[in-house]
């Protein structure tokens, strides 16, 4: 079952359109990213769930209730949805209890320990109910805004790059915090980032926005592994895209004959490899190896426990283009130093994009 339901949204700002035609279901529970680049329209999307803005066109409904369409609107309030900010947007003259416990309709004990109930579901101490927002660090300030719009029980959760202005490490133990959470809990959430690593990693569904248009929605590990265009292939991590011909589930391409997930013959295309795709063995003195599959390493960027290799495959004799250069991705400890001379080999399909 779908809770939420977005049916060709359209929104312009004067001669400027923001959305255009979007649609996107949301399943009840699960958790929904929406990526895309600055000035794709996420934020636009997302304020238009919330309430804060209204679509020029479509229809949005939640768990059956419509929401907008072409007959009435429903103010944010009044919606039942949950907002986090990018910022947190805490009120900075009132305590972390006070944030946390505003708009609950009780008062007294039970508001108190439903304030302490919140606290402890986002791992806040109880000792720092009495606490300022500017007191706090970022994390703890995502986490009191996070208890503040789990207090009114939403139906849908919605986050707003709440993540942006944290550090690598606690940007990473948020986010695992926070998924956890609205799971156990039950909510179904949505998310907008520009961050690639943290939509693949956050998303039960992914959907991934461009010029204001919805462009491919679909399981994360779906879109790495076959993105509708290059656009999207390379928004959504590295990637090897090379000119190919498509005979019979075979691609030959500089790396030579490789298999591909298309077996309609093309005598001109672009296909896809993720660096990890790609592996190299050192050579030794003597015969060639297969066509097009020499290559040498010109750069070494090493990074622990993995290592990023820039290789420069090795022209025919016949050519006289230098050899394409492309990304693969090493073990840190046996990544082969600059200058070494390896055979490229590839591991499962190649992709082949549509937009060839």
């Amino acid at each position: 079952m779908n809770a939420l339901e977005l049916n060709s949204i359209y929104k312009s700002y004067g001669s400027q359109q923001a959305l255009n035609n979007i649609s996107l279901s949301v399943p009840s529970g699960s958790r929904t990213v929406i990526v895309g680049p600055s000035g794709s329209g996420k934020t636009t999307l997302l304020r238009m769930i919330a309430g804060f803005e209204f679509p020029d066109a479509g229809k949005l409904s939640l768990n059956g209730q419509t929401l907008v369409d072409d007959t009435h609107e429903v103010p944010a309030h009044q919606r039942l949805i949950g907002y986090v900010p990018q910022d947190g947007a805490l009120f900075p003259h009132m305590t972390v209890a006070a944030n946390i416990g505003f708009g609950l309709a009780y008062s007294g004990v039970k508001k108190q320990e439903r304030i302490a109930e919140l606290m402890d579901s986002v791992a806040l101490e109880s000792h720092m109910a009495s606490r300022w927002p500017h007191e706090l660090s970022g994390g703890q300030q995502q986490r009191v805004a996070l208890a503040r719009a789990l207090a009114q029980q939403p139906r849908l959760m919605l986050l707003d790059e709440p993540f942006s202005a944290l550090d690598t490490g606690l940007r990473a133990a948020m986010r695992k915090l926070v998924a956890r959470l609205l799971a156990d809990a039950g909510v179904t959430t949505i998310l907008v980032t520009h961050d690639q690593s943290e939509a693949l990693s956050f998303a039960d569904q992914l959907a991934v926005m461009r010029q204001g248009r919805l462009v491919q929605s679909g399981h994360p590990l779906d879109l790495y592994r076959y993105p509708e265009d290059e656009q999207t292939a390379l928004f959504l991590g590295d990637a090897v895209v090379m000119p190919a011909r498509i005979e019979a589930g075979w691609a030959h391409c500089d790396l030579g004959r490789i298999p591909v997930n298309n077996h309609r013959n093309n005598a001109s295309a672009q296909i896809m490899l993720r660096p990890e795709q790609l592996q190299l063995v050192s050579t030794v003195p003597g015969p060639a190896g297969p066509p097009g599959c020499r290559a040498v390493v010109t750069e070494r960027d090493f990074s622990g426990n993995t290592c990023t290799l820039t290789v420069e495959l090795q022209s025919l004799a016949s050519s006289e283009q230098p050899g394409r250069s492309l990304m693969v991705r090493s073990s840190g400890m046996y990544a082969p130093p600059a200058g070494s001379e390896v055979n490229v080999s590839t591991i499962g399909h190649a992709h082949v994009l549509s937009d060839a």
